[in-house]
């Protein structure tokens, strides 16, 4: 048998979160067939089998953070036969239903564990309890016990080649007191119990339509509404809900305090007249050539930097504090800053210096694609040299951007909208006139190198004409 370990995925990964497990006990799978949904500081990644075989054990649940090295799943030979893992749940298997209400019910066993053994638990009361006779009530894991008097066979003790003897006299009575003296648990799977927590909600307040409280149950609750289906259920106040740091979000927040506690921050803001700019969009969107490319402004100001950086590259370089060193970067590794579900990502376009506009719309394309569908690699994430945050698709005129750590720069675009603007002759125009806010660190650029460089950007998107002249 084969134990895959959690890798690490990325630079320096010391931690990840199981999302999703794309396989369960038994299936047969292949090498690089993916098994696992992660989480990482930076991105979702789907993990491939570096073993063909059975799956015998998946050894983490789904919602566990595990350290790097930690054994996630357990691969098998097909032809061998099934193992027990060392690591999964055991449960008493003993046809002695006193023996093994005593040491579940009367222990302390969580249902949890019962649900994430499988209901073997849950299977194995039932046995017992119908052996013992009880009539069925729903007390414990979905069922109770059942009148009427029954024997159980003999069967193999685990482990070993003597036998129990058949149960001839149990105290019926004594067994469904210990089922029923026990709180009555809310039934449901592990990953909707970690729903629940993470909302602050308690299942025990929940009514559900089915015998088992669904995640669907959960959100209802933690909204103020009633569970679906279900009549007669009590209002539930609003609390407060508790969302669990870590992952992205968690990745996002130490590197942002650690920028602005670190790089001096300097913004600087120039309001524009973009019409050219939206004309030559206007333009690019008709042409053959660009009919395969989402064309955009976002894609122009990209454009527009690149330029920019041959007159002012100092905005594209770093502060190297072990070194006592300005390095200024060969190439513009241009990061774009994307909203995601699972938080802010920002993948870099390597080169993006070298790359035609129509190469460039495609880059930017692919990568917010790649973004939005948390596909997004670490290594993708790694090496950029100045950012691009496009802040007006949400409304929003201008902000002050905070830089990404060891990046120099960040330049945030404002909405574009039109705006009564006074033309060279003193006459009053709707134009399209947008906002530019840009933050650099004042360690490596000086105000005058700040202000050159967002001028040009400006001066490109005022009259994409310029560009020839860079």
């Amino acid at each position: 048998m084969n134990e895959f370990n959690l890798p690490d995925v990325g630079e320096g990964l010391t931690e990840a979160e199981i999302v999703t497990w794309k396989v369960k006990v038994g299936d047969i799978i292949k090498v690089n067939d993916i098994i696992v949904d992660i989480e990482t500081a930076k991105s979702l990644v789907e993990l491939p089998s570096p073993y063909e075989g059975r799956i015998d054990a998946l050894l983490v649940p789904e919602g566990a953070t595990v350290p790097v090295g930690t054994p996630i799943i357990a691969i098998s030979d097909p032809s061998e036969a099934p193992e027990s893992s060392p690591r999964r749940s055991q449960v008493a298997s003993s046809a002695d239903p006193s023996r093994l209400l005593g040491e579940s019910v009367d222990a302390g066993l969580p249902v949890e564990a019962a649900e994430a053994a499988g209901g073997e638990l849950g299977e194995q009361i039932e046995s017992a309890v119908v052996a013992a006779g009880e009539e069925r009530q729903a007390v414990l894991v979905g069922y109770g016990p059942r009148t009427g008097a029954s024997k159980r066979r003999a069967r193999k003790q685990v482990g070993g080649s003597a036998t129990v003897g058949a149960v001839a006299s149990v105290d019926t009575e004594k067994v469904k007191q210990r089922i029923i003296s026990r709180p009555i648990r809310a039934l449901a799977k592990p990953p909707v119990r970690k729903l629940a927590k993470d909302l602050g909600v308690d299942l025990a307040t929940i009514e559900s339509a089915g015998d088992i409280i669904t995640r669907a149950d959960v959100e209802a609750c933690a909204n103020g509404a009633a569970a679906p289906a279900a009549t007669g259920a009590p209002k539930v106040t609003r609390e407060d809900q508790r969302v669990p740091i870590k992952g992205v979000r968690k990745m996002t927040a130490e590197a942002m305090v650690a920028s602005a506690f670190t790089a001096p921050h300097v913004t600087e803001w120039l309001t524009l007249d973009v019409t050219p700019t939206m004309d030559l969009v206007a333009r690019l969107k008709a042409d053959r050539a660009f009919a395969d490319v989402k064309v955009t402004p976002l894609l122009i100001v990209a454009k527009a930097i690149c330029l920019a950086m041959r007159r002012t590259p100092e905005l594209n370089s770093t502060w190297d504090d072990a070194a006592k060193e300005i390095v200024l970067k060969g190439s513009i590794n241009l990061g774009i800053a994307a909203a995601t579900p699972r938080g802010l990502v920002v993948p870099n376009i390597v080169g993006a210096e070298s790359l035609s506009l129509h190469d460039l719309g495609a880059a930017l394309a692919e990568l917010t694609a790649t973004a939005r569908a948390g596909k997004t690699q670490p290594a993708q994430m790694s090496g950029g040299t100045f950012t691009i945050t496009n802040i007006g698709v949400f409304g929003i005129d201008a902000g002050t951007p905070i830089l990404n750590p060891c990046e120099a720069g960040i330049l945030a675009i404002g909405a574009i909208n039109k705006r009564p603007w006074v033309a060279d002759d003193g006459t009053i125009v709707a134009r399209s006139v947008t906002t530019l806010a840009m933050s650099f660190d004042h360690r490596v650029v000086d105000g005058e190198q700040g202000s050159r460089f967002l001028a040009d950007v400006g001066a490109i998107l005022s009259n994409p004409g310029l560009a020839l002249t860079y």
